[in-house]
């Protein structure tokens, strides 16, 4: 695995004191053995500093926990990506939703 992804994949997670993300180039890999990989990182917020030691396996697909059917599944597999609009959409609506949701339910 590249090291460039392991820390972008370290951006994700947050600063066990303060909350802050993770900066990129405050990530430095010390190593790896196969899959076990080891990391100083440190926060940029308020300056901690933590070893980390990943597991990061390649090539397998988590298992995929849902209440969805088969035929939902299969049903949303096969429909469009949203687009960017469509986001941009939805946002604008959330920004002015009230959360009626009975009264947006029944209009025509």
């Amino acid at each position: 695995m590249e090291e460039n992804l392991i820390k972008r994949f370290m951006t994700s997670i947050k600063c066990s004191v303060c909350g802050q993300r993770y900066e990129v180039d405050n990530v430095k890999i010390l190593g790896h053995q196969e899959d076990l990989w080891f990391l100083s990182v440190s926060c940029s917020a308020c300056q901690t500093q933590c070893l980390v030691a990943a597991v990061v396996k390649e090539g397998r697909m988590p298992k995929v926990t849902t209440d969805l059917t088969e035929a939902e599944l299969d049903k949303f597999m096969k429909m469009d990506k949203l687009t960017a609009d469509e986001v941009l959409d939805m946002h604008s609506f959330l920004k002015g939703f009230d959360g009626d949701f009975s009264r947006l339910f029944s209009q025509k």
